[in-house]
């Protein structure tokens, strides 16, 4: 594509989940406890959307999500749902935790916890789709409540496809036995990616956005001074890096009409918990130009993400979304001063591409830094905040770019 394509994405933005009601999230424990039966969890979580949608087209929010209200937890259940993927931490007996790579960041903020990651999915076979794609059912009902006309809007966010391979040591990501190796490993979850995007694309969906937390902790300075250290490794960093890149380009095949973006995150976890820093000068040139995705959605509202001056990396036919509005805490930005950081931002792009400001503002967008509830507690703000704070997105854009969506 020799141009940066537009709506999607939109210029005022959001990343994809939303605080949940409290009546939801009673009744999806009371489900796992077995207190409730999963029927009727069904209509309490289709009214939730129903009023989540009202809200986001109150808002000015054309980038529409079910708020991840069918979810528990941000990353779905993609790989739980594929044959050859198993829940170990179901166990009875448990596991063997010295599979876990210490220094990941999230992995190393739960260990300091004294807890372990609550989800520990590994291959304990060979990986293949089932042919029944655990997404779709929330496209489906999307597509039940918004007109016809406004199904390309729909977004839906997708799971990484490291999810469940960087936080695992050196070929831990898969028992001994079923893969010889990272890349025949990769193989098989690229095809069942592949596969996912196809039923997806099939029932209608033009807008994904691909959840990646693992792709910004390269920019963490602890993260990599703990991959150096780590004597188990048969690559450097950077060496990994490039066989996720070789690897997520696999995943994300797809034809030319689906718009597809990745959001890098530092941490979004129960209470506001970020678990790294680090800016994207790390990976600037190998993210935004060797990356096969169209839009960037990117952490931007504190200096743990670093400057702008990376932007001067992205090529021409590729977007960024500024996450410069926080979803972790009440108080509301100035929209003055953010609406400043997104011309200072613009100029970056600008010298990067030898274009002017007005030019690479047509890159450019607005939205929070990351979800209001990547897990189903959320951040430390109420609904009230949630929703100043995407007006507060929805204004910016109308100053920046007026009259567009």
């Amino acid at each position: 594509m020799s141009t940066a394509p537009r709506d999607p994405p939109f210029r005022a933005e959001h990343i994809g989940s939303l605080l949940r009601p409290d009546e939801l999230v009673k009744k999806r424990y009371a489900v796992a406890d077995k207190s409730a039966s999963q029927d009727s969890l069904i209509p309490v979580e289709q009214k939730a959307i129903r009023d989540i949608l009202a809200l986001q087209q109150e808002c000015g929010i054309h980038s529409i999500t079910n708020g991840e209200y069918s979810r528990h937890q941000f990353w779905g259940s993609f790989f739980e749902t594929l044959n050859g993927m198993e829940e170990i931490n179901m166990r009875e007996g448990g596991y063997d935790q010295s599979i876990f790579r210490a220094y990941a960041p999230d992995v190393k903020s739960f260990m300091h916890a004294k807890t372990i990651p609550n989800s520990v999915t590994m291959a304990t076979g060979k990986i293949s789709h089932t042919g029944t794609s655990s997404f779709l059912p929330e496209f489906e009902f999307l597509k039940t409540v918004v007109p016809k006309e406004n199904w390309k809007d729909i977004k839906l966010t997708l799971t990484s496809p490291s999810w469940y391979h960087f936080r695992y040591g050196p070929n831990k990501a898969y028992v001994k036995g079923v893969y010889s190796s990272d890349d025949e490993y990769f193989a098989d979850i690229a095809k069942a990616y592949q596969t996912e995007l196809k039923i997806l694309y099939d029932a209608g969906l033009r807008n994904g956005q691909v959840d990646d937390p693992n792709l910004a902790y390269f920019c963490s300075e602890a993260m990599l001074e703990g991959w150096k250290l780590d004597k188990e490794n048969f690559q450097t960093a950077d060496e990994q890096f490039d066989a996720y890149i070789r690897f997520y380009n696999d995943c994300f095949k797809r034809p030319d009409d689906f718009h597809l973006g990745i959001h890098l995150c530092r941490g979004n976890y129960v209470g506001s918990k970020h678990f790294s820093e680090g800016a994207y000068d790390n990976i600037a040139t190998k993210l935004f130009n060797d990356l096969n995705v169209s839009t960037y959605y990117l952490e931007y509202d504190t200096d743990r993400a670093g400057g702008f001056e990376p932007l001067k990396q992205l090529p021409k036919n590729k977007n960024v979304v500024l996450g410069v509005v926080t979803s972790k805490f009440p108080e509301l930005e100035d929209q003055k001063e953010m609406v400043d950081r997104v011309y200072k931002a613009a100029d970056y792009v600008a010298e990067g591409s030898k274009q002017s400001r007005e030019e690479a503002l047509q890159r450019l967008s607005v939205s929070p830094q990351c979800g209001f509830a990547s897990h189903a507690e959320g951040n430390s703000l109420g609904h009230e905040d949630m929703k100043k704070k995407l007006k507060l997105v929805r204004s910016i854009a109308d100053e920046v770019w007026p009259g567009q969506a």
